[in-house]
Parts: structure tokens; sequence; C-alpha cells
């Protein structure tokens, strides 16, 4: 099957990721997780063989993947465009969360997992996909939970209530555990916020965390706790603490029941679910949890998928 030239628009400046975090400093764009897939799809689809013309509206200020070139405006003799509409050209684009629209969307829209499509009454996903080089994979853990959010950008609705870290300092309270919370905002006060309810639980606060140190804290972990409140599309940091071997313990929101299967976590509807979770994690394998992480959320694995979703919007959809 000839191998197709694909224009990818997303709007950041590439690289997304940041390999030094910002201890406890706000950072302006506290996540940007969409970005980082888009990157690893570019390189994905470049390493399966297809031409890739990366439109990014803020430029890139490191080398790109071997295949992938940067492109200011699209590309009229590609084959499709990716997050970029067209009259002359099949194009799709990428469902990362659920805001509730007026009407159906699209039927060329693409869901981050089967849930997400779900919620909008459409069947088309693709789970994201991350590298495993990126992390570091040990079967040895050390003693404390791990919480890692994105911690909000309002001060009237911060994301860190919405993502239940109240639910991970209640749970060290009652159960005696140690965690560790890491995660940012974009301005000092939610900072100030979370690391006050941190020290009333004398629970450690790391700020943010990037690169290698994100890599070992996520590694190093008994468990990551992810007791979310929101329909979840595909969460980024259950898929790495997965490839970091370490076991996931969610709610039962969003996509969490989609990903996370007996043998890599455990999903939680009560407090009662919570307390046999936290007991029967070392029961996980750390090596089910990366091996699962491989097969189902591997970059390439994504990059397969979307080529998928161009052929069929190139037949018609």
């Amino acid at each position: 099957m000839k191998s197709l030239r694909v224009v990818l628009r997303s709007e950041h400046c590439y690289s997304a990721e940041a390999w030094t975090g910002t201890g406890l400093q706000p950072r302006v764009k506290p996540s940007g997780a969409a970005y980082l897939v888009h990157d690893k799809l570019a390189k994905g689809l470049a390493e399966l063989g297809h031409r890739v013309y990366y439109l990014l509206e803020k430029g890139a200020t490191a080398p790109l993947p071997p295949g992938v070139e940067l492109v200011s405006r699209p590309v009229p003799e590609a084959d499709v465009y990716h997050n970029l509409k067209s009259d002359r050209r099949p194009w799709i684009l990428t469902c990362h969360r659920f805001d509730p629209w007026p009407a159906p969307p699209p039927d060329n829209w693409v869901y981050v997992s089967r849930f997400l499509a779900g919620r909008y009454g459409r069947e088309r996903f693709v789970w994201n996909g991350l590298d495993p080089q990126d992390y570091v994979f040990t079967e040895r853990k050390e003693h404390y939970f791990l919480f890692i959010s994105a911690m909000g950008e309002s001060l009237r609705e911060p994301k860190f209530l919405h993502k239940g870290l109240d639910v991970a300092l209640e749970l060290a309270r009652r159960l005696g555990f140690p965690l560790w919370v890491a995660g940012t905002g974009n301005r000092p006060q939610i900072i100030e916020r979370v690391a006050s309810l941190c020290a009333e639980g004398d629970v450690f606060y790391a700020g943010d965390v990037r690169g290698m140190e994100k890599a070992r804290l996520l590694a190093g972990a008994r468990a990551l706790l992810f007791p979310t409140r929101l329909p979840e599309g595909c969460p980024l940091v259950m898929i790495e603490a997965l490839m970091s071997g370490t076991p996931v313990i969610c709610s039962d929101r969003g996509a969490c029941p989609e990903l996370i299967t007996p043998e890599v976590g455990f999903v939680c509807s009560s407090l009662a679910d919570w307390e046999r979770a936290i007991a029967g994690a070392d029961r996980i394998s750390p090596q089910a949890c990366r091996q699962l992480a491989l097969e189902r959320f591997h970059y390439r694995s994504m990059a397969e998928g979307y080529v998928r979703e161009y052929r069929r919007q190139m037949n018609g959809g």
C-alpha cells in the first residue's frame, strides 16, 4: 500500500516536551498533552514511511524527527489533512476531550477513546500513544503513592479538585501511606493553594516535574492515584505510569475503565474499592503494566490507527 502525504497541524512550538520542570513556580501551559500527542504522531507516521508536513503555528525550536518537514502553510499536493479543514482534500480532526455541542459533530472527527466517541454518538477512535524511550521502567518500587496532574488555570474552579486531589489526600490520611503530589498551575495562587493542602496532610508536593525527574518519580511509585471526576478522554499520565511499570488506581469516570484492566490496576467506584486497591497495589506486576502499554499505547500503534482513519476518509469516510 502506497505511503501517504499528511499535513498535520498543531498550535504549539515544537517540541512540546519540556525536559526541565519549574518546581513551585507557575507554568504558562501547565499541561499541553494534546501537543505532545501530535509530536509523537508526526514521529510515528514518518517512521511508518509516510511523508509528514508539520504545520506548526508557532514554529519549532528543536530539530524535527527524520521524515517530518516543517511547513508554514497547507501543502496542496498532500493526500490528507489532519486538524485542518479543507474543501479540496480529505481531512480529519482529533477530539481530545468532551465539550457539549449543540449539534452532533462532523462524521470525520476521530476521538481518543471509545468512551469519548460514544459521548458524541460516534465510533471512530484512536488511543493516544507515547514513546517508551521517554520513561524509566523498573520493577523495584519505593513506598510512596503518586498523584500527578495539571493543577489548573482558574481559582474559581481549580482543576486539581476536578482531578480528585482531595480524594488522594484523604486516602493518604485515612490509610497512612506516603503520598507525593506533582503538577503545577499557571498562577502562583494555585500553587500556593495546592502546597497548603499538601502541608496540612504532611504530603510532599514536588510542583512541576518534567523529563528524567518525572520519569523517575513515575517509575518509583507503588501506584499512580487518578481519582478524577472528569469525563476523561485518554489521560496521558495513566499511559506514562504504565510505561514505567507502575500500576494505576483510578476512578470509574470517563475512559478509565476502558484503559485500565485488572492486570495493570484497579477501577474504583467507592471508598471500599479505593481501600482494597491501595492494599492490593503490590500484587500488580510491573512487567504486565509495561507490556500492556507497549501493546496498546505505543506511539507507532497510534500512528497505525490514524493511517487507517486517513485511508477511510480518503475512501469517503
